[in-house]
């Protein structure tokens, strides 16, 4: 054998040696380099080698936002967390391992330039939307249906080729139709204008009216892109239309957790309690403060809240109704006065606690986002849990009241007072329980308010007129004309309040009610028994 070819043969064998050994540990060791063009064809490679290590797109992500570094003495890569002066808090990349501030002088940044952020920014698209994960290559396609342009045409087509999954393949089809509409000519272009009919987002919405103000385009196009938008926005207005339902249908679920126990106590204690919203605002301020309590525990703090709302809120309740109200039975207006002083007591009292300042209640990974129904209709999962809630919460009451004990006591003071009284039922108990009962469920609805808005001192005042409102129109003390009086008032509301405003759209509702009691002086469903006809 030549000593040439013995050499060849040994380099050969070396060279397979370190690339079998070859690791992303000590791949990555080359974007140490200065020169741009090197870091390009290492970031290729790194690509190409470890697309699937979650490791490089964490790299790729801070050597785009400038957070990548590396030590002066040992070399080894790190992030920065957080900049204070001259000093720079980091952790090492592969470890994770928090390192103890030090001096910016004692880290080298990995540097790059506009050409070299588009190379990364072009791998991580490509990365995802070639990911074995779905979610992954879902975000990059919508990524790429926002940011559409001309030369992620291949690239798009790439992935159409090899994507089986339907909702990715629908993002991505309507990214390439957006591109021959825009890009190309002739009959492609009409075709692909004619085809964007079919696709409802805002970004194909957004093309077709850029083409329609061109003017420079040819009668038969502009006839077609007239009538994509047309078809477009009808389909959209549609689906406008179910969106302001839904939330209407969650407006309506939180008057109906706020009314519940006001239409509750107003029906059996003939109170009219204008602290109702503090109990509200006292649920809230429970939930922010388990939140302080266990933070590391969010993700199950809103659902201890629920009973510990209840229980302190209905607590607040029932020393109101033992040392207050009692004394004022049969007095409505010395009533509604006494509350409405307890409810300025309870703001202050919360300001001196907690300042006041709104304070922001967090919301659980699991109630956070929405559930995408198409590009035109999105739920959010807050709103959707406080729907359940709500009925879950209208369901546990009407059984209370209709299988229990004490729902049949309460019935029974709601219809004769002074017959259930002969009957042996100890009337100012059923009266302690059931104006704790209301505020409990007062409390309940502070909870689901407190993931809608912030927690503040005048939380519940936002809220007692409009839960007036709902109990007087369903019909005092009657819960499904609670439920029907809170879900139609929510949806009026909603449909009314784009077009008026928020405030002329409540003028509207007052009046509305106000007309209709003169119809209806006792509501949708009038209350049944002695009591309901003095």
């Amino acid at each position: 054998m030549k000593k040439s070819n013995l050499i060849k043969i040994i380099f050969l064998n070396l060279f397979f040696l370190t690339s079998l050994f070859a690791s992303f540990e000590t791949d990555i060791e080359a974007l140490k380099t200065k020169s741009f063009k090197k870091k390009q064809q290492v970031i290729n490679e790194l690509v190409e080698k470890y697309s699937d290590d979650e490791r490089t797109e964490t790299l790729l992500k801070k050597m785009v936002d400038g957070d990548l570094f590396y030590t002066e003495k040992e070399g080894i890569f790190v992030i920065l967390e957080k900049k204070e002066g001259s000093t720079y808090h980091t952790k090492t990349f592969l470890e994770g391992k928090v390192l103890e501030p030090q001096n910016k002088k004692e880290f080298n940044k990995v540097k790059t330039n506009n050409g070299l952020r588009s190379v990364i920014k072009s791998n991580l698209a490509q990365m995802n939307l070639f990911s074995k994960k779905k979610e992954v290559r879902l975000k990059s396609a919508k990524n790429i249906l926002s940011n559409v342009d001309e030369d992620s045409k291949e690239l798009i087509n790439k992935a159409l080729s090899k994507e089986k999954d339907s909702d990715v393949k629908e993002v991505l089809l309507e990214a390439k139709t957006i591109i021959l509409a825009k890009y190309s000519s002739g009959e492609e272009q009409l075709q692909a204008v004619k085809d964007l009919s079919d696709f409802i987002s805002s970004d194909t919405l957004a093309t077709l009216k850029t083409l329609d103000n061109k003017e420079n385009i040819s009668t038969e196009l502009k006839k077609a892109v007239k009538s994509s938008i047309s078809t477009v926005e009808t389909i959209r207005s549609y689906y406008s239309v179910l969106e302001k339902a839904f939330f209407g249908l969650s407006m309506g679920s939180v008057l109906l957790l706020a009314a519940i126990g006001l239409a509750i106590t107003f029906g059996v204690m003939k109170v009219i309690n204008m602290a109702h919203g503090e109990m509200m605002m006292i649920g809230a301020y429970t939930t922010y403060t388990l939140q302080q309590v266990m933070p590391g525990l969010i993700e199950y703090s809103i659902l201890v809240a629920i009973p510990a709302a209840f229980i302190v809120s209905g607590i607040v309740g029932i020393i109101i109704e033992r040392l207050v109200i009692r004394h004022l039975y049969g007095r409505p207006l010395e009533t509604l006065l006494a509350t409405f002083g307890i409810s300025l007591i309870l703001q202050q009292i919360v300001r001196t606690i907690y300042s006041p300042l709104n304070q922001e209640v967090k919301t659980p990974d699991w109630m956070s986002g929405a559930w995408e129904i198409n590009s035109a209709l999105s739920l959010t999962y807050n709103r959707l849990y406080i729907i359940i809630f709500a009925l879950l919460v209208f369901i546990g009451v009407l059984m209370v009241l209709n299988k229990t004990s004490l729902g049949l006591k309460v019935r029974a003071v709601t219809q004769n007072r002074q017959m259930a009284q002969a009957m042996g039922i100890k009337t100012s108990w059923i009266d302690a329980m059931t104006f704790g009962i209301g505020s409990g469920i007062a409390g309940i609805a502070g909870v689901a308010l407190s993931q809608l808005t912030n927690v503040g001192p005048n939380l519940g005042q936002a809220y007692i007129v409009d839960s007036f409102m709902v109990v007087v129109f369903g019909g005092v003390g009657n819960l499904w004309g609670t439920l029907i009086g809170a879900i139609t008032l929510g949806e009026i509301n909603k449909f009314i309040e784009p077009v008026a405003g928020a405030v002329l759209a409540k003028v509207i509702i007052l009046v509305f009610i106000i007309l209709f009691i003169q119809k209806k002086p006792r509501g949708l469903f009038p209350q049944k028994g002695r009591d309901a006809q003095d």
